[in-house]
Formats: C-alpha cells, structure tokens, sequence
C-alpha cells in the first residue's frame, strides 16, 4: 500500500498545493483532483492507496464521493478534510469507512503524521500484534473497516496489554456511546480521567454525555492527532461506520 499513489481531492487549489507539498517526504506519489467527479475518474483509471477528501465540494460531495469509493474500491483508505468544527455528516462517513478527519487549518506536519499513521495500520497483523500502542492502531483500522465488535475486542486487549494508559479504556468507551450503550461508555471515561486527568478526549467525553448538550463530538483520542466525529440520533452500531 506504502507504493500506491495519494490522492487529494478539494476545489480549492491551495488546499491541494499545501496538501501535495506536504506528502512529499513520504516518497510517494500524489496526484489531485479539483472535485468528485474526476476523482472518481482517476480513481476508475489507477490505484491508490489513501485519498484526502474534501468534505464540502460543489456538485458531487464528499459524502457522496465516500460512498462510491467504498462500494467501488473499498480497501482505498479516505481521510475527510473539513473546515467546519462539527461535521454533521460524521458518523454516516464513519459508517461508509471514513478512517480519519482532519480540520481546516492544518499544518504539513500534521497531514504528514496523519498519512504515516494510516499507512502503517494497514501492516499491522491482527494474530501477531501485542504491543499496546499497535493494538490501537488495530483497532483503529478495525472501525474503518466497519469491523467494530473486532474493535472492541482489540480495545479490551490493548487495557490488557497495558492497563495504566488512558486511550484505550476512552477508545472503548467512545464504541459504547456509538453503540447506545451510554452509562456503560461513562464507566470507561471515568477509568481514562482516573488513570489520567489530564487526559482531554475522556474528559470531554464525559463532560458531553452528562451534558443535555448531545450535539457536540465524540472524540476517539490519538497520541498524534484527535479523531473526532459526532453522533448521529441513531442508536446502535449499524448506525455509526
């Protein structure tokens, strides 16, 4: 996958530039395209390995690009970009396999630890992987592969493998919440704030869920960037990626 070419879709030409600039030490090829329509040609003509996609796009969105890609190629990894601080269409991308988001304004180092870290789940072996911080990358890759019991499971093993890190019990608990199951997400917020905190994506978490504000994001946590996607009104797993 590391040889396949990125693709960048967005209609603004500094977006696409920035992005492209900032691929470049990766060594691997990156190709644009102005809106959805050509990428999915480009996509009919080439393989690619992980496409950035703009959320909002005139003509053909980034939803309705999402969906075609994932029924189309659905081993092509997509990372939403968005300029808007809440994505109202974030679980439904999530549902289709959207592996990530990122927001507008960005920095090359960002795109560029966002990319390494997509690309590197994709190594990962589910029979071998043990360590810790490899079994949340798994799980991770488990959820945009819309395999979220496998998620699950892979979260629970990551609290076995190392039970005084916060992420993990905080990943869990962001599935619980997906899955409707919101006092049990709760109980693993509060395990992630006591083992840390400080720890931002499990307190917010908490705080959001014992809010009656019910529209702000779930926040998935990473070491490097913060996945964030919001709940749909939907309750259930089916509902979610």
């Amino acid at each position: 996958m590391e040889k396949q070419p990125i693709l960048v879709v967005d209609d603004e030409k500094n977006i696409r530039l920035t992005l492209s600039q900032s691929l470049k030490q990766l060594d691997i090829p990156v190709q644009t395209a102005v809106n959805g329509e050509e990428a999915l040609q480009m996509l009919r003509e080439g393989l690619f390995g992980l496409v950035f996609l703009d959320l909002k796009m005139p003509g053909m969105d980034g939803m309705d690009v999402l969906r075609r890609i994932k029924d189309d190629w659905p081993k092509v990894r997509v990372i939403i970009i968005t300029a808007h601080g809440t994505i109202e269409s974030a679980v439904e991308a999530m549902k289709l396999g959207a592996v990530d988001f990122i927001q507008k304004p960005f920095s090359p180092g960002d795109i560029r630890e966002l990319a390494k870290s997509v690309l590197k789940r994709e190594t990962l072996d589910a029979e071998r992987t043990v360590d810790y911080f490899a079994l949340i990358e798994l799980a991770k890759r488990h959820i945009t592969d819309r395999s979220f019991d496998a998620a699950s499971e892979t979260a629970r093993k990551a609290i076995a493998a190392d039970p005084a890190q916060p992420e993990a019990y905080n990943l869990l608990g962001a599935l619980l919440e997906i899955d409707g199951n919101i006092f049990e997400a709760q109980k693993f917020y509060l395990a992630a704030m006591d083992i840390d905190p400080r720890y931002k994506p499990a307190r917010a978490n908490l705080k959001r869920t014992t809010s009656w504000k019910k529209s702000d994001n779930i926040d998935l946590g990473s070491d490097e960037n913060e996945i964030s996607f919001k709940k749909g009104a939907g309750n259930g797993i089916d509902n979610v990626k």
